[in-house]
């Protein structure tokens, strides 16, 4: 797999029928290995041991409705009376993140209302603070600690 631009951890990966899959830690359960999902096993490490957030208020694959469409956040993460306060968009190395993956969150969050969002390719990391109050946003130097947000 591709080499990232975040802390390595011990990765637990198995073969079922021939396909790699590795290890979610919020799911509890082995998932197909994409580019896509390296990056997410990586970064929601990353959040866990590095910057604290806990396990318990994160969730991955977060099936959201808006009418008849269904979409699918990558990560969630909640406070501690269970709002959503941050969303996190995931894309494969290879993908360059563009406009269109901010349109992507931003459709998420006109749904969730977050204080949060952040998209990353392993690579580069973006992280934004919302102001809903003056319709606006900030692009963060730095993924915050739990206890900062």
């Amino acid at each position: 797999m591709y080499r990232l631009n975040l802390p390595q951890y011990e990765i637990k990966i198995n073969r079922q029928g021939g396909k790699p899959y590795i290890l979610d830690m919020l799911r509890r359960k082995y998932v197909s290995l994409t580019p896509e999902e390296w990056v997410r096993q990586h970064f929601v490490n990353f959040l866990i041991s590095h910057k604290g957030y806990p396990q318990a208020l994160m969730a991955n694959e977060v099936e959201l409705r808006a009418g008849d469409k269904r979409l699918r956040c990558d990560s969630v993460l909640y406070n501690k009376a269970a709002q959503p306060i941050m969303i996190i968009e995931y894309k494969a190395p290879t993908v360059q993140i563009t406009q269109s993956v901010f349109d992507q969150i931003t459709a998420y969050n006109q749904l969730l209302h977050v204080d949060y969002l952040i998209v990353s390719n392993g690579l580069q990391h973006y992280c934004c603070r919302m102001d809903y109050a003056n319709r606006a946003y900030a692009f963060l130097t730095d993924i915050p600690t739990y206890a900062d947000l």
